[in-house]
């Protein structure tokens, strides 16, 4: 596995971090929304890259190395010389929103033959990250793993972008499917959440719609917790999560808000929230949220044979808030754990895909440190 990587702040080229002559790379460019917006984007990347397949997401906050950046675009380029890879991509618009039938069109194109994993970069304005992974493990058999994660934009939630081999756009969902005996790809996730407050029951909503708790309207709910924060709603909601425990026994996932329609009084959210489950609000520290993307590191890491020679993170909005000047803590503590040799890239998001640690199927979060690490 070859390797180069570039910085590109605004109104300037792309800086490289080191050489390295690649043939056909995967091009992963992860960047703010506004710069992703420039008619020369992916031109600009096109010509650095004349062969490349390349790969853009808007992000909430870029990450290269242990470092977190804000205002940039990011570059990963990366020649498997073991092992190969096949990309595609679909549109929401296409399929009228129905995120599920995209996913099994999706997986539909990939030859299931030696594919080990599947990585996937979502929009993230509207998607149901639950109802898409639900598409993609449709024929899903447990030889491929699944990760990825929903594209950001910073704490504005008005629209995020991505595309694969032409500019950055709406609605896009790409997917990497990766083949190869020799390669080995493992994936975790790890919030460091903890919930408070009273235990509340959804009594109504639709998908990943949240209308009622306790039959009483959610969003009047929420905004009664978050007392003068309400008026900063959605981004104050990234404070305070929601923990959905589908049933008794079954692992809890954390829910952030992606919007809120004050007409209708109800709470979009970025994966399902079905009738019947139990909610909480949670809230984290800084040492918890640090303490958490090392213990996503140590599960990335447990039973590893090689190395990894490149680490995809994909980390929650919610938690670079809550860490402000310290958000590079929880990238220095991953950095630790998978190696100095390990090259780093990905992005801050509005949902990260991983399976809980031993189980096969992926899942929707949020507010979690998502690891994907290759090598071959």
């Amino acid at each position: 596995m070859k390797t180069v990587q570039a910085i590109k702040r605004k109104n300037e080229s792309f800086v490289f971090q080191n050489q390295a002559d690649l043939n056909e790379p995967l091009v992963l460019v992860f960047g703010n929304r506004y710069m992703l917006e420039s008619n020369d984007i992916y031109d600009e990347v096109r010509e650095l890259f004349p062969n490349g397949h390349i790969i853009f997401g808007s992000t909430s906050g870029e990450i290269i190395d242990d470092k977190v950046l804000d205002g940039t675009v990011v570059l990963t380029a990366i020649e498997f010389e073991k092992s190969s890879f096949i990309v595609k991509n679909r549109n929401v618009d296409d399929f009228h929103q129905d995120d599920e039938k995209l996913g099994k069109h999706l997986i539909a194109e990939f030859p299931k033959e030696h594919l080990k994993h599947l990585f996937v970069i979502s929009e993230g304005s509207t998607v149901n990250g639950s109802a898409l992974i639900k598409g993609l493990e449709n024929l899903k058999s447990t030889s491929f793993g699944l990760s990825g994660g929903l594209c950001g934009d910073d704490d504005r939630f008005k629209r995020t972008l991505a595309s694969y081999n032409e500019t950055p756009k709406e609605g896009e969902i790409i997917a990497i499917g990766f083949y190869g005996e020799s390669l080995e790809i493992t994936s975790s996730n790890y919030g460091g959440w903890t919930t408070f407050g009273p235990e509340r029951i959804i009594t109504k909503s639709e998908g990943n719609l949240l209308y009622e708790l306790d039959g009483k309207p959610a969003l009047d709910l929420y905004k009664t917790y978050l007392g003068e924060k309400a008026d900063e709603l959605p981004k104050s909601a990234l404070l305070y999560p929601l923990s959905v425990k589908e049933t008794e026994n079954s692992d809890p996932l954390v829910r952030t808000i992606l919007n809120i329609d004050e007409k209708e009084n109800t709470m979009l959210l970025a994966g399902d929230v079905p009738e019947g489950a139990r909610v909480q609000l949670m809230m984290s520290s800084v040492d918890d949220i640090a303490n958490g993307a090392s213990q996503a590191a140590e599960l990335a890491m447990n039973g590893r044979k090689m190395p990894p020679e490149l680490a995809l993170l994909i980390s929650c909005i919610g938690r670079k808030l809550v860490m402000d000047q310290r958000t590079e803590e929880e990238l220095e503590e991953v950095k630790a754990i998978v190696g100095n040799d390990t090259v780093i890239s990905g992005f801050y998001s509005y949902g990260e895909m991983a399976p809980f640690s031993g189980q096969d199927s992926c899942k929707l979060h949020n507010q979690t440190m998502t690891l994907t690490l290759f090598s071959e």
